[in-house]
């Protein structure tokens, strides 16, 4: 081999090699930023999180929290966003009675949930109270569930009354994430083009990984919901809104995928080990 075309050849094999590794580099080191940025804490009360290795950003259920124990997390330099079940009443929440008249039917797979008829005034006028009350413990915004409850009751009565509560939220100016939310999130994009007045990014579960409800196991998702939901956070980070991921799962292989596809597709991941969120 002729010295010169040798030299070039191990040159070029030199900078292919360096450059490979500067890609595994920068995309495992994007992975580990990924995974302290965000974290869905609900099932954790204030003793348990405290023994934590807590994300930048965190979730967690701010009625079972003081406001001291909210400035704790905030002093520490946390973003704190707080559960805010808009679409849907749990039976165990102190208030469900006061509530329950206005159930529309059982939320499946999870038995001691029900539906709420958010066009209802008395609803609605209790969802802004419970939010500056929230606001006030020091919360730097909302974590917003069940706005599916218009994929549920796709009537001109659901949709104005996710669209009313959501814009009483935003003009509170906390952080808006709305949970799922995609046939109300859609049509509302569609009819307005435009997000602004509802939402500052969305969460959605499940978009590599999937559950599976029989056993409450955890597996990787089929191409086409997949695709959907991509195409769904693509839809919100195209209105420039921030695009969340929450996946599960217990194999450390699919974690590791499931961590990989979001931080390729631009989105902000936590994997859970757990469907209670610990």
């Amino acid at each position: 081999m002729n010295r010169k075309f040798k030299i070039t050849f191990v040159s070029i094999l030199f900078v292919l090699l360096a450059f490979t590794i500067l890609i595994l580099f920068f995309k495992n080191n994007c992975k580990a930023d990924n995974e302290n940025l965000y974290g869905v804490y609900l099932g954790m009360n204030p003793e348990e999180i405290e023994d934590r290795d807590l994300a930048q950003t965190m979730v967690i259920d701010a009625q079972y929290y003081t406001e001291d124990e909210i400035s704790a997390l905030k002093d520490k330099g946390h973003n704190v966003y707080t559960y805010l079940n808009l679409g849907s009443i749990e039976s165990f929440r102190d208030y469900y009675s006061d509530y329950k008249d206005i159930t529309l039917g059982i939320y499946e797979n999870w038995e001691d949930e029900q539906w709420v008829d958010v066009s209802s005034a008395k609803w609605q006028e209790f969802i802004s109270s419970k939010a500056d009350e929230l606001l006030a413990k020091g919360v730097d915004g909302f974590f917003v569930d069940n706005c599916d409850v218009y994929y549920q009751y796709p009537t001109e009565e659901i949709f104005t009354g996710v669209s009313d509560m959501l814009e009483d939220l935003k003009a509170k100016g906390g952080y808006v994430l709305i949970n799922g939310g995609d046939a109300f999130v859609t049509e509302y994009y569609n009819r307005n083009q435009s997000l602004d007045n509802v939402l500052d990014g969305v969460n959605q579960e499940s978009v590599y990984t999937c559950i599976y409800w029989d056993d409450d196991s955890f597996g990787i998702n089929t191409l086409e919901d997949r695709e959907y939901f991509s195409d769904y956070l693509n839809m919100v980070m195209d209105d420039d809104k921030d695009a969340y991921a929450l996946e599960y799962a217990t194999d450390s292989e699919i974690e590791a995928e499931a961590m990989e596809y979001d931080s390729d597709m631009g989105y902000i991941t936590y994997v859970s080990h757990s469907l209670e969120l610990k």
